[in-house]
């Protein structure tokens, strides 16, 4: 069926409407929503960054069970963004979504919080120095742990996928969608900015209370700091600008699957303009241009060919039945997008090890930095994010101009080749932690410290930074590129899904790495244990350089999905017609001005 002539309508609305939004939104919100990120960011790194210790110094459980635990606690998570995402996005809105989220993971903080201050929460203290001399934590005990846990990832869901979002719908009003992204994009600075300086924070503040303090403090500062960013956020809502959830976009890739499979056995058409095309149906959801149509995929092309049936008896289209070459494109777009974005997740998987093992490595090491004063073990991740904060600002500032003098491109290098910068080297991030680790293990034979897990092994720790700083690097490149990807290359109508589908990315790299250090445990029992509670006993530098391996592999796999990855492609609107139709637009509100509500038809560029 041709494209049909009508187009998608303007509504304009009376001065007294206007003047109302603009009283809301904008900079004057960034101190509710900036100062809630970064106290829950604060909360967040600092109930996270030190729980392996918790778990195998304070609940005494061993390092592989407790490893798993965080993993998978890390996987749920990371997951619940999909589901917070999606019900934010077809009825609660993102402003309850982050509330009601908030509060569910402030429940969860205040749970394990009271359950380190009662000491009948608690094993006893062990008997000896070793630590199969310590008594393992009740099932009453690990209950509480799992149930805190799982409110902070149910609460998790519905923070993290709606923020940014929030954030940005603070700028959409009175702006050309050039200049409305322009300053969308100045949130997401301050956004990624913020998280940063939070992280720096709660490393060095929070982990020091913890190993110098109390666990109840430890945990107690970050759970107040939760409390303070639920209610700097609500305090906010008479400035927010809450926009009205608009349905689930999933909904739209469900009818073009449906509609395509009930369609299996039609013929495609050789020429793609016999496909449905409806301008006035997409505009809700193709502002900056309707996607064009791609020879890839094309089974689902049968979801746009008009069969009888597929309208109903006023001519409107069946959802079911009937989708649009822009809402199959769509659909597309997300398909090709997913072998990129599985080549992410063993970056996920291969940093893990840097809140577990690594932080039990840095405990046997010699902490001290100056007389009296010793690094806590799990500040050792201050040298990921000075390094990505630094990287970040060499990156912007001098590699870009560089680069881009280079290339021609604005950016300096396109996403996929960010991207496939920082897996390779996130790669070198563990070649460096294996031989690192396999000094450490020479270093405690040669002062036969084999059989003596708690004592310190005479080999500074300041040898483990630059691993971190190296996988800080990393970060910089990969994470930045693969949001930018996510952001870029997802249907418009979907960016704010494409949150989701980065913290997706967590989840599954998450599960992966219990995955792989459950397989890795139980294949290498026995003589020669790779992963076992005595690190000087065990080869973990063996299991860095397995990591490594798969690293190589998927790097690999991703320049070659990266080499054959197409574009999306948008309908082209001329400028010139564009300013034209801006202007018949206004022209046609001021002759209009006297109705409170006046629906209006722009030129399209075919009228000129």
């Amino acid at each position: 069926m041709a494209e049909e002539d009508d187009s998608s309508r303007w509504h304009e609305h009376g001065e007294g409407d206007t003047g109302e939004k603009r009283k809301q939104g904008g900079f004057k919100t960034m101190p509710f929503i900036l100062a809630n990120d970064f106290c829950d960011r604060f909360a967040t790194i600092g109930f996270n960054a030190n729980l392996i210790t918790y778990l195998t110094q304070q609940l005494h459980l061993p390092l592989v069970e407790a490893s798993n635990t965080l993993t998978n606690f890390h996987g749920l998570s990371n997951l619940t963004p999909l589901v917070g995402g999606l019900v934010a996005d077809s009825f609660a809105g993102r402003f309850w979504t982050i509330t009601f989220g908030s509060v569910i993971y402030q429940l969860g903080m205040v749970s394990l919080t009271v359950s380190a201050l009662l000491p009948s929460l608690r094993p006893p203290p062990c008997a000896a120095a070793e630590q199969a001399a310590c008594a393992r934590a009740s099932a009453w005990s690990l209950l509480v742990l799992h149930l805190s846990l799982l409110c902070t990832s149910i609460g998790t869901g519905g923070t993290r996928p709606c923020v940014m979002a929030f954030g940005a719908d603070q700028f959409e009003l009175d702006t050309t969608p050039s200049h409305g992204a322009k300053r969308g994009w100045s949130f997401f600075n301050l956004y990624f900015f913020g998280v940063e300086l939070a992280k720096l924070a709660a490393i060095t503040l929070v982990v020091y209370i913890q190993e110098n303090v109390g666990w109840g403090w430890g945990l107690g500062v970050p759970t107040v700091a939760m409390l303070a960013a639920v209610a700097a956020f609500v305090s906010g809502y008479p400035l927010y600008v809450k926009v009205a959830p608009g349905g689930s976009p999933f909904t739209r890739l469900a009818q073009v699957a449906v509609a395509a499979f009930q369609k299996r056995n039609v013929a495609v058409p050789s020429d793609p303009g016999c496909l449905y095309q409806d301008r006035k149906l997409d505009a809700g959801i193709s502002t900056a241009g309707r996607l064009l149509h791609t020879n890839q995929l094309t089974f689902f092309d049968r979801a746009a060919i008009a069969t009888p049936g597929d309208f109903d008896s006023s001519g409107v289209p069946r959802p079911w039945r009937l989708s649009t070459v822009h809402r199959v494109e769509e659909l597309k777009s997300i398909i090709r997008m997913l072998p990129i974005w599985a080549a992410t997740i063993l970056l996920v998987t291969s940093a893990s090890h840097n809140h577990s093992f690594a932080i039990q490595q840095a405990r046997t090491m010699d902490r001290r930095v100056a007389a009296g004063l010793e690094i806590p073990p799990a500040t050792m991740l201050i040298f990921s994010n000075a390094a990505m904060l630094g990287t970040l600002a060499l990156y912007d500032r001098v590699l870009v101009p560089r680069l881009r003098r280079l290339t021609g491109r604005a950016e300096g290098i396109t996403h996929l080749q960010r991207t496939g910068a920082g897996l390779a080297i996130s790669t070198v991030s563990n070649a460096v932690s294996a031989v690192v680790e396999r000094a450490r293990k020479r270093a405690a034979a040669r002062h036969g410290l084999l059989d003596r897990p708690g004592a310190t092994v005479p080999m500074s720790v300041l040898w483990m930074a630059p691993q971190y700083a190296i996988h800080g690097a990393a970060d910089a490149f990969m994470d930045v590129g693969r949001m930018e990807f996510l952001y870029d290359q997802a249907p418009e109508s979907m960016r704010s899904s494409a949150a989701a589908l980065y913290w997706l990315t967590m989840s599954a790299g998450s599960y992966m790495g219990t995955l792989l250090v459950t397989t890795v445990h139980e294949r290498t029992k026995g003589e020669g244990e790779w992963l076992q509670d005595n690190l000087n006993r065990g080869r973990l530098d063996r299991y860095y350089w397995l990591v490594v391996t798969l690293q190589v592999v998927n790097l690999v796999y991703f320049v070659i999905c990266a080499k054959l990855y197409t574009y999306k492609k948008l309908e082209v609107v001329d400028q010139e017609s564009t300013d034209e139709r801006e202007k018949h637009v206004e022209l046609q509100r001021l002759k209009d001005s006297d109705e409170k509500d006046v629906e209006l038809r722009p030129l399209l560029p075919s009228d000129l």
